[in-house]
Parts: C-alpha cells; structure tokens; sequence
C-alpha cells in the first residue's frame, strides 16, 4: 500500500491502492493502535488523538502558537464577533419607535433587514478573497470602523429609499463576520478542538443579536431610538481600538508544491478498518516541502511585527482575487456544501421570523415597553448559551466517541447527529410563540418559547458551519463563503415574505405551517447522514483539482 499523498509533517497514514484517491472528510483522528507516523495531541488524556492538520516546524504557524497566543487571537475574533453583531441587531426591540417616528411601516423596515443579510452574504464574495489574499487583519480593522460610521448615518435616514440604502452598505461591509471568523478558527485549532471554538463563534453571534435588543429596548426608553444606533456605532470604535492593538494575522503560507498534505481533509482507515471497497481511480498527487526551510534558526516575531497592517508573506502571495470570486460560486454545485448552506439558511430564517414579529407581538398585542421587548431577548440568550455548550464541549466530545467506536476513523456527519433535539425542540417552539400569542397565552411561554428557538438556531449555524470544514478542509476559506451566500439569499428572502406572512395567514395558521416547515428541514440531515459519505466519495476527483489549484498559486494556508 502507497500513500496518495507525502505527508506534510506526518499529518496522517493516508494508505490506498496507488491511484487511488480516499474520501475527502474522511480522517483517522484517534490512533487506537498507537502506530500512525503522525503528530498527536500533547496533553495526556488526548495523546492518541492525530493533529489534523499537521502543523509545520515554525513556531509562527499559528497551529504551533502557544495557548496564550491562541487565546489572544480568539478574544480579538469574539470582540470582532460581537460588536459587530450588536451593530447589526441593535434596533430589533426598537423598530415601533423607528416606525413611529420616520413613517416607515413595518414591512419597509422588514425589507431593509433583508438587503442587510442579501449584501452581507454576497458582500463575503468581495471580503473573503481580500483577506485570503491580503490579509485578514486589515479587513476585520476596516470592517469595524466602517461599520461605526455607517451607523453613525442611520438615524439621520427619513425615506424608505435612504433606509434600504443604509441597510444594504451595513450590510457590505458587516460582511466579514459572516464567513471570515470561521476561517480565523480553521487557522490555529486543530480538528478535534473546533467544535468548541465554532460553538464560541454562535454564542457571540446569536448571543450578540440577541443581547442588543436588550440594550436598544433601555437605550430608547432613557435616550431614544436614535442613541440606539449611535451607541452601537461607539462599540464598534472600542472593538476597533482592541483589534487595531492586539490582533495578529493569521494567514499562513506553508511551503508545499502540488497537492498538499493528504490531500487536506483527506486521510483514509488503517486497512483492517477499510469501510467503502469503492474508490474514485484518480493519477497519484505529490506534495513536496521546501528542504529544511523550518529547520534553520528563524528570528521570533516581536509585537511590532505582530500587529503590522499587512505581512510581507501576503503581499508576495501571486494575485488570485478573481479566482477565490469564482471558486465559491462553484462550490455551490458540491452537495455538502450547499446543504449545509441550506441548512444554515433554515435555521437563520426562524430567527428572522422572531425578531420579525417580536416587536409586534410583545409591543403592540401584549403592550410591552421597548425595554421590555427588549429584555424579553434575554431568554433567547439563555438559549444560545446552551447550544453553545452543547455543540462546543460536548459535541466534540460526541464525535471523539463515535470516532474511537469506528476505529479511529472520524466521518463529518457524526456531528449531524447533534442535530436530532431539533426535531422536538424548532416546531414546538414554534407553535407556542406564534399560537400561543394567538390566543394570548401568559407571556412566560412566549418568552420560553423564544429560547427555544433562538437554542436551535445555534445548534444550525454550529453545525453547518462544522459539517462544511470537516468535509472539505482546504477549501474552507471559500467553501464558507457559498455557504453564506445560500444562506443570506434565504434570509432576504424571509425578510421580504414574513410580514405578509403573518399578515396573510394570521399569527396561529402562520406558525402552525412554520411549525410542519421547520420539522421538514430538520429531517433533511438524516438524507446527509445516509447518504454524505457517497457524495463526498463521488467530489473526490473535483475537490483534489480545485485543491491543487489553490495550492498551487500559495491559497493553502
């Protein structure tokens, strides 16, 4: 048996048939016989987990960054993360006043949130190739202080026409928070630890969402709902200053020719394991590193160099703007990548449905102040920190589990399973938010209920997100991207149809058919379940090429 692939680093045996290509995902993650040439994790209860990916002999690779290190760039990413978040969700709980105020209906402000999803998803086809190929720290820089000053205008916006247009630029150039802070993660975690760093990344930004009409409901009440926008804008220029301070680039560009190592998020069982007989044939791929490139004395960055806008490695880097533009696009057409955009996009959705008709329903049908409806999030926050919990720590855990029990072998739709109290919990809630306040239950189970969907909610963008990476690592930077734009299509979507929705239907026939639609598209990751594995089996041949492709030009970092 021959490896397709030399390992960089002995990231792992990949063996097969020579020609043969394994399945992309597919990675032996637990050593169980304690024989893999490979690099393992150093603690003593994980010393037989494999380090994917195989970290270089550089002490500024970011996967060999010490855990201070680490834990500095991930604080920076939450900081980024959160901000950002509350600029975008902070007139949830405030949109009456708004209303009230400049004339504009509901459904006008409705429609502006949706432009604000549309361009932030395809805004992501501008910023992610930027911060690929440039840098992502003078994107994440730019992206806050801009972010300031577009909220800066908002209050000053009276027509429905300066609203859309206010909304459609926030959400441009808001963009990077949606696809590039799952990347920063890819960057310096190994596999086995993402999950709790992708379950980091949902708390901060359901929980930023949901934590800022907390904040807009008192800031209206004491100050008004123009102070609202203007102190998110303020939190981005104090996010900006801590960025500007402390973050350091995480772009890396490993030293390999051809394909790399294994190919990336491609590792296949020891052969007494071997599952699928069936094999994509493809000609054998080699990668081969830069001799001793590592093993001469290199000079440690100091803090300077740690926080200069761009690093020199990127700005040698060979232009590939327009391919990471077209790539993303193509990406759609891989299975897994689609669904775990649909996947997202569903989940989001039913956010939007809330914070559609929170204030409607709190404000107008049960009479709650701006404060209050504001306060009302709080329960969807409580949500948020559960499914982080459970997706994070205790979602690795799960997969570590179901790995050790196949051999060793880690297979990305493990993780799906996590998905399973969804199926109760999303058209439960559902019905008691919208036919509870049709029939004007106590507004306990209103607020109960918003938990619930806001905990679901986590659980889809955790999963999703981990379910892409884990399936196609080194097309993750720009596999995020189609991701997000399937996603944010759906939630423009939504932001169009959920006024006329429940103004159609009416609160209790609405939710009852949000209900039924909800439990459909939980179902759906069992289809992924069963049959994930084969389609990723049958992308095989593609993925080696646009790996290649990338790696080629120094994409693969």
């Amino acid at each position: 048996m021959a490896p397709v692939a030399s390992m960089h680093g002995a990231e792992a045996e990949a063996e097969a048939e020579p020609g043969v290509l394994p399945v992309p995902g597919t990675v032996h993650l637990v050593d169980l016989q304690g024989t893999m040439r490979a690099k393992h994790a150093g603690d003593a209860k994980n010393h037989d987990i494999v380090l994917v990916p195989a970290p270089s002999d550089d002490p500024d690779d970011p996967l060999n960054w010490t855990p201070r290190r680490k834990a500095l760039s991930t604080f920076c990413m939450s900081v980024y993360t959160l901000m950002t978040g509350i600029n975008s969700a902070i007139i949830y709980s405030v949109l009456e006043p708004i209303s009230n105020d400049t004339g504009l209906t509901l459904s006008d402000l409705n429609a502006g949130t949706g432009y604000m999803f549309l361009f932030a998803g395809w805004g992501c086809l501008f910023w992610q190739p930027i911060a690929l190929q440039y840098g992502k720290r003078p994107v994440y820089l730019f992206s806050m202080l801009s972010g300031a000053a577009v909220q800066f205008w908002a209050p000053y916006t009276r027509s429905n026409g300066q609203w859309i247009a206010n909304k459609i630029l926030q959400g441009f150039l808001l963009a990077p928070i949606e696809s590039l802070c799952e990347t920063s993660i890819t960057d310096i975690y190994f596999q086995h630890e993402r999950g709790r760093y992708f379950g980091l990344y949902a708390l901060l930004l359901a929980g930023s969402n949901y934590l800022a009409p907390v904040f807009g409901g008192f800031i209206n009440d004491g100050q008004g709902w123009q102070w609202t926008l203007y102190w998110s804008a303020i939190f981005c220029l104090i996010g900006f200053f801590v960025l500007l301070f402390f973050m350091e680039e995480t772009n890396y560009r490993r030293s390999t020719t051809g394909t790399p190592p294994e190919t990336p998020g491609i590792t296949t069982p020891a052969p007494e394991r071997e599952e699928d007989p069936e094999k994509v044939t493809m000609p054998t791929v080699h990668s081969r590193e830069t001799p001793n490139e590592f093993s001469m004395p290199r000079k440690r960055k100091n803090y300077l160099d740690k926080i200069k806008l761009w690093q020199h490695a990127d700005l040698e880097k060979p232009n590939e703007l327009l391919g990471m533009v077209r790539r993303p696009l193509i990406f759609a057409t891989f299975p897994v990548i689609f669904f775990s955009g649909f996947t997202y996009g569903s989940n989001l959705v039913w956010f939007n449905v809330l914070n559609a008709t929170t204030s409607l329903i709190l404000g107008t049908n049960y009479g709650f102040k701006a404060s209050m409806v504001g306060l009302s999030y709080l329960s969807p926050l409580i949500g948020v920190f559960i499914a982080a919990f459970y997706t994070g720590p205790v979602g690795d855990r799960f997969v570590l589990w179901r790995a050790r029990k196949n051999g060793g072998i880690l297979e990305p739709e493990f993780r799906l399973w996590l998905f399973a109290p969804s199926l109760i919990i999303l058209p439960a809630g559902l019905i008691l938010w919208g036919v509870g306040a049709a029939h004007s239950v106590h507004w306990f189970g209103l607020v109960f209920a918003a938990g619930a969907i806001a905990c679901t909610n986590t659980v889809g963008i955790t999963l999703s997100v981990a379910y892409a990476i884990d399936s196609y690592r080194a097309l993750g930077g720009e596999s995020i991207v189609t991701v997000i734009l399937v996603r944010n299509t759906m939630s423009f979507a939504i932001g169009y149809g959920i006024t006329p929705w429940v103004d159609g239907m009416g609160l209790e026939k609405c939710f009852i058919t949000a209900a039924f639609v909800g439990l459909a598209q939980c179902l759906t990751f069992l289809l992924m379940v069963k049959w994930g594995k084969g389609l990723r089996r049958d992308s095989a041949g593609r993925y080696v090429h646009y790996v290649e492709e990338m790696a080629k030009s120094g994409m693969i970092h």
